[in-house]
């Protein structure tokens, strides 16, 4: 595969445009970021996250809700609130499709820091119709974005429903910058979506698959009644500096992980992902998650000698279905489906929740 010289994004990711010198077009041009800018933004962003670190103290049982997945990052974030800021945090996992792997790392680093965990255990039936579904019909941007962006707002939504419940002023997610996408995050979720949008996916409403039940998973305000408290839903590393490799040795030197490879986010990776990337390798040429990867790599904030080697073993293991790459074959036969059923169906924002 043709990848940009310098940032590694794959000749046939939209916008590429690699030249005659293997240079894409976003490292031809990075004027697309105004360094000045970006630098006054992460500055605004590192002063009201102090700010609602402070703020947050005693204002309920717990100062914050740390959203807790099993990864490098997640684990980072909540070693960070409780031990350098000495907040008192509820650490919250959703068990749906955690790897083995990353189960390891959650118990060793409660464990660790001696912090209150609380686990949610969803029906596991519901997200097995749930990813079926999607993966048979797929919005236009392929598997991982149709998948990841019905997924994602349903473990947000716990979080925000429990912190809600619980009179918890902070929900703190492990986002590097990059995630989720711009248009739904940039460090904070909107006043506007977390207090006054529901966020049913439109898409799954219109086909009568879904029961009333099952679609009251997702979050939504509107039910809740008038004078409701909301907590507030921030990234902090949207906010503090990041480098992925710095995190990745800074929790193994912490003792967080059991070995320095569970803090890489190949293996930390959700298994269903493996079948994500998988679909969208064969429908699209390229792994999706490289032009993130790619991203952080042009800003300074991931190993570019690292990615360079791993990108296309990763690619590998998924096209063989080997190693890491056999959850593809294990998840097809988990949701019922074919190589064959992995199609792209539906219009791009199919899935999106309405934002009043």
């Amino acid at each position: 595969m043709i990848r940009c010289k310098r940032c590694l994004l794959p000749a046939a990711a939209p916008g590429a445009a690699i030249d005659r010198t293997g240079t894409c077009a976003l490292c031809r041009d990075p004027s697309f970021v105004d360094p000045a800018s970006a630098a006054r933004d992460r500055e605004a962003r590192r002063a009201d996250l102090e700010k609602a670190l402070a703020e947050c103290r005693a204002q309920g049982p717990y100062d914050a809700l740390v959203c807790l997945s099993g990864g490098k990052d997640s684990l980072d974030l909540l070693y960070r609130t409780k031990v350098d800021y000495g907040l008192n945090v509820l650490a919250f996992t959703v068990d749906a499709n955690i790897p083995a792997v990353a189960w390891r790392s959650i118990r060793r680093t409660v464990h660790k820091l001696d912090v209150d965990h609380l686990v949610y255990r969803p029906s596991a039936e519901f997200y097995r119709k749930l990813f079926a579904y999607l993966l048979r019909n797929q919005e236009e941007r392929g598997a991982v974005y149709t998948v990841s962006y019905v997924y994602a707002p349903l473990f947000e939504g716990d979080a925000l429903r429990v912190a809600t419940e619980r009179g918890i002023p902070l929900v703190l997610a492990g986002y590097s910058p990059g995630q989720p996408e711009p248009e739904r995050m940039e460090y904070e979720f909107s006043h506007r979506l977390v207090y006054e949008t529901d966020w049913t996916p439109p898409g799954l409403r219109e086909t009568g698959e879904f029961s009333a039940a099952e679609l009251a998973r997702f979050w939504n305000p509107l039910r809740l009644p008038p004078g409701t408290r909301f907590p507030r839903y921030l990234a902090p590393f949207h906010a503090w500096d990041y480098d992925q490799a710095a995190t990745m040795r800074r929790v193994v030197e912490l003792g967080l992980v059991e070995r320095a490879s569970h803090a890489s986010p190949i293996h930390s990776n959700y298994p269903v992902n493996w079948l994500l990337m998988y679909s969208d390798l064969r429908n699209f040429g390229y792994n999706p998650y490289a032009p993130e990867f790619s991203a952080l790599i042009r800003s300074g904030k991931a190993n570019r000698l690292y990615w360079k080697f791993m990108a296309p073993i990763v690619d590998f293991m998924i096209r063989r279905k080997v190693l890491l790459g056999a959850n593809t074959a294990r998840q097809l036969r988990w949701l019922g489906l074919t190589a064959d059923d992995l199609k792209i169906t539906r219009r791009r924002g199919a899935y999106d929740p309405v934002v009043t």
